[in-house]
């Protein structure tokens, strides 16, 4: 496969920065533990975690995301090791074993983080050095959230991560499929974000329908998830959330963009950096079918590029 190359420039010349694969035994993991939440937008729960005595197994890394959905990390050591199949096996054990999960998120988060998991999106993310095309191809036949992230070291003090392959269960708002779940129920959270959309006016279904093409037209790697209250678009950390307000009129969009580089417009951009709102971001749009839909796409891209 194609190899990323990385140069160093320097009075106009520039020299090539030789890469090199991490040796996984330890570094790599502990680094990416040590920086879960900068690069994947996942709080780091625990390392090394026992299945017990029956499954005899140990799942390399543990976090929640910004959905607060769980997430596994295995890393691929050698070049035979199945990585995927062993992660697959360690997420219907999580799975199987919610409250056991949920007690950890307790004793690292607390206890609101704890019950505000999210179940109907549990992720595997598998980084190595490299996949081969068979790995891809076996990603892309299987029926869950798992991700194949490739990483490259260079100078030891520069590392890159690459999305190589993403897959999703959950289908598009418009393909009124139905989408595997195991979620847990959760009372007083009233209507979903999909239910809001089916009772909105054929304006603002049009409008969700017309941000969801650009969103996931920008490219493979995009991959939406729907939560109870917003549906997310991520590469491998969220670039936008959005909600749906049938009574208002209007789709609330959330990007990761500095609201401060943005000269905002009342009525349609707001910095909610000290707002609570749902979902991730700063930066939130209020989108309603009169507004510049240039400008939407403009800075939905901004945050697209900065995931």
């Amino acid at each position: 496969m194609a190899d990323l190359k990385l140069f160093k420039i320097s009075d106009g010349a520039v020299s090539e920065l030789p890469s090199r694969a991490v040796v996984l035994e330890k570094h790599l993991q502990q680094l990416i533990e040590s920086n879960m939440e900068a690069m994947f937008g996942v709080r780091f729960l625990a390392s090394e975690h026992s299945t017990g005595k029956v499954h005899r197994g140990r799942i390399d890394s543990l976090g929640l995301d910004e959905n607060n959905s769980p997430v596994i990390f295995e890393y691929k050591r050698s070049t035979n090791e199945n990585v995927i199949n062993q992660g697959l096996f360690y997420l219907d054990w999580l799975v199987d074993h919610r409250g056991d999960f949920e007690k950890i998120v307790a004793q690292r988060l607390g206890s609101d983080a704890s019950a505000q998991v999210d179940w109907e999106a549990p992720r595997l993310i598998c980084v190595a050095n490299d996949f081969t095309r068979y790995d891809e191809y076996a990603v892309r036949q299987i029926d869950r959230n798992v991700e194949l992230v490739r990483y490259r070291d260079f100078n030891s003090d520069l590392i890159s991560i690459e999305l190589v392959t993403t897959t999703s269960t959950e289908q598009t708002a418009t393909a009124h499929k139905a989408i595997p779940t195991v979620a847990k129920t959760i009372t007083g959270r009233g209507s979903s974000v999909s239910d809001l959309l089916s009772r909105a006016s054929a304006n603002i279904q049009s409008l969700y329908e017309k941000y969801e093409a650009y969103a996931l037209g920008l490219g493979d790697d995009v991959v939406k998830n729907v939560r109870h209250n917003y549906f997310a678009f991520r590469r491998i950390k969220n670039f936008a959330c959005v909600e749906v307000h049938p009574s208002s009129g209007n789709l609330l969009i959330y990007l990761k963009v500095d609201p401060t580089s943005v000269e905002l417009t009342e009525g349609f951009t707001r910095d909610v950096r000290n707002i609570g709102h749902f979902g991730t971001g700063d930066l939130e749009l209020r989108v309603t079918p009169a507004t510049s839909w240039e400008t939407v796409e403009a800075l939905t891209l901004r945050s697209y590029e900065n995931s």
